[in-house]
């Protein structure tokens, strides 16, 4: 079995290659900087090339006669996935990482609005999403990210080929490109004693990116086109994960909630959303673990990083 990750080195990418190769697959994956490759992967056998996702021929030229998965991480357009539709065609099993940026709440409200939006109850793949964005729209703004992200799904999906839309929420683990978890570990390592935070009962809901990885894997021998959320199983509240990260830490200081509405208390968990995940679970998709327990790897992996320095 062979698979191919476009963007491959990041966090969802990184654990995607080692499960599949750990499980046989033969397994390749591309970035723009060899130097990112992790030596994990390296060691696990994934091979890596350096090649723009922008190069068309030059995937074309990679995937060849064809490949059993196809995982897109960096497609961000319509114009993106258009692009490579010749490459795609030849592959057995196609997955398009998305995200839940897409979706809006009842009043129309979005993640990146100016009004956050009120997600009361779990979101499933049927809820509205926001409308695609027209050709030409910048997707690293705030304005035009999720818009072209949903331009993306609905160019796959309407290609009629096997493709598998995976909408994570906020992803954690080792490789990941901005950690969460980071800006408290550096309070918690400078000596600060007290961590305070605004809506600590929020529940902004985590996907660690083995699960992710895992849900990957069952889509790539069951192909077919649909769109499936993937998320951590437990819903842990903004106060459990920094109560997680100062048990890895041994930190002994004081975690404070603080009222909301103003800078004091800042977090990256301050969302209230959770994805429904019945979809990836009926299609036989099993998680790796708990978010609460999966979130240590990237911990770890950043202690690493301080301790290599």
């Amino acid at each position: 079995m062979r698979a191919v990750l476009l963007g491959g080195t990041g966090a969802i990418g990184g654990a995607t290659a080692m499960l599949l190769s750990e499980a046989g697959w033969d397994v390749e994956v591309t970035g723009r900087d060899r130097s990112r490759m992790p030596e994990a992967m390296d060691e696990a056998g994934v091979r890596f090339h350096q090649l723009e996702r922008s190069d068309t021929r030059g995937v074309q030229r990679l995937v060849g006669d064809g490949a059993d998965l196809l995982v897109d991480l960096v497609a961000y357009t319509a114009e993106d996935v258009r692009a490579l539709l010749p490459a795609m065609s030849s592959v057995q099993s196609l997955v398009l990482i998305s995200g839940r940026a897409v979706y809006v709440d009842d009043a129309g409200r979005h993640l990146n609005g100016d009004e956050p939006p009120q997600f009361r109850h779990p979101v499933s793949e049927a809820a509205p999403t926001l409308p695609p964005a027209p050709d030409g729209t910048d997707p690293f703004t705030r304005e035009g990210y999720g818009p072209c992200k949903a331009a993306a799904e609905q160019t796959a999906l309407a290609s009629g080929l096997p493709v598998t839309v995976i909408r994570p929420s906020k992803v954690h683990g080792r490789w990941a490109r901005n950690a969460r978890t980071e800006s408290i570990i550096d309070r918690m390592l400078s000596g600060d004693q007290r961590i305070e935070l605004a809506h600590a009962d929020t529940i902004d809901h985590l996907t660690a990116a083995k699960n992710a990885a895992a849900l990957i894997k069952t889509v790539a021998t069951r192909p077919g086109r649909r769109i499936l959320n993937a998320a951590d199983p437990d819903t842990p509240t903004a106060e459990e994960i920094v109560g997680a990260i100062a048990t890895e830490l041994s930190w002994d200081g004081r975690i404070e909630p603080v009222p909301g509405g103003s800078e004091r208390g800042r977090h990256p968990w301050q969302t209230p959303m959770v994805l429904d995940t019945t979809a990836a679970l009926e299609l036989g998709y099993e998680p790796v673990g708990n978010g609460i327990d999966l979130i240590t790897e990237e911990i770890r992996w950043l202690l690493s990083r301080r301790s290599d320095r």
